[in-house]
């Protein structure tokens, strides 16, 4: 493992909430942090007040829109042009309910149920795009924000047409999430790279949490402080394919140890992101 001051770590939504503190934190550690935004004037605004707070001019930000399957490509040629190795993703971006989301049924930019597209198959289609080079980063880690907000799938009904709630939607792309993790690291063992889900924490102080109505009951602080972890820990370094309930190993939803049930998602998020045996976007050696 080497030393956090020479590895290259990119947080997704790293502007606001728990991935602009996890970026903080990283970066007070030293390590290369490659911010993600959708507005250039708060990534730049992050840049500069975690250059100012920590003293590290490793600092690089990206501007795309993740709610588009285009601006994931675009992020990972963005970074695949300028970085040969990655050291740790952290799939970190995401959109909740929000309050202003009732009765409705939001898309994404492709025509997907947005929680959906920007929960699950965003941090699908960026991982496989950045395979190359976290195998260049070996021993690499992926780590994803989940939630122990999770309701089953029901892949007859995927998107949500018939009697759409967006706390479903939320909680069904946040189990869709966690399952992609348990197979990816099956997929990636032995090759260097392990895989990891977590529960932040329940009601933090955050945007996605206020916009959703809620009264915050912890700190944004405490749940970047469970991502660093995740991500850094030394004695996490072989562990894999787990979901933790905050800093310790918790259990998922049932379903997401139904093995079946996740190549079904799989194959489904393989064809939605245009990658797999039909399509060479990805990194088909998964």
């Amino acid at each position: 493992m080497k030393p956090i001051e020479e590895q290259t770590i990119l947080v997704t939504g790293s502007t606001d909430g728990i991935g602009k503190i996890t970026a903080r934190k990283l970066a007070r550690m030293g390590a290369t942090v490659l911010l993600h935004g959708r507005s250039r004037e708060k990534c730049e605004t992050t840049a500069g007040e975690i250059r100012e707070a920590t003293g590290n001019n490793k600092l690089k930000a990206y501007v795309r829109d993740l709610s588009s399957l285009s601006g994931v490509r675009r992020l990972a040629e963005d970074i695949r042009s300028e970085y040969s190795a990655l050291d740790i993703l952290i799939n970190n971006a995401g959109v909740g309910p929000g309050k202003g989301s009732f009765g409705k049924r939001p898309l994404s930019q492709d025509g997907h149920e947005l929680c959906f597209a920007v929960n699950h198959l965003a941090p699908f289609l960026l991982t496989h795009l950045l395979l190359p080079i976290l195998r260049n980063g070996s021993p690499a880690r992926v780590v994803n924000v989940c939630s122990a907000a999770q309701q089953r799938i029901d892949f007859d009904d995927v998107m949500l047409e018939r009697g759409y709630d967006p706390y479903r939607a939320y909680a069904q792309s946040k189990l869709a999430l966690t399952m992609f993790t348990f197979d990816l690291a099956e997929r990636l063992k032995y090759r260097g790279i392990t895989a990891n889900c977590l529960h932040p924490g329940s009601l933090l102080d955050t945007k996605m949490v206020r916009e959703g109505g809620y009264l915050p009951q912890a700190s944004a602080e405490s749940g970047a402080e469970v991502v660093v972890h995740v991500a850094t820990s030394p004695e996490l370094l072989d562990v894999t394919g787990q979901y933790f309930a905050e800093k310790r190993e918790g259990r998922a939803h049932d379903q997401a140890y139904d093995a079946e049930a996740r190549d079904r998602l799989w194959r489904l998020s393989e064809n939605l992101a245009g990658i797999g045996e039909r399509g060479n976007r990805g990194d088909r050696s998964t």
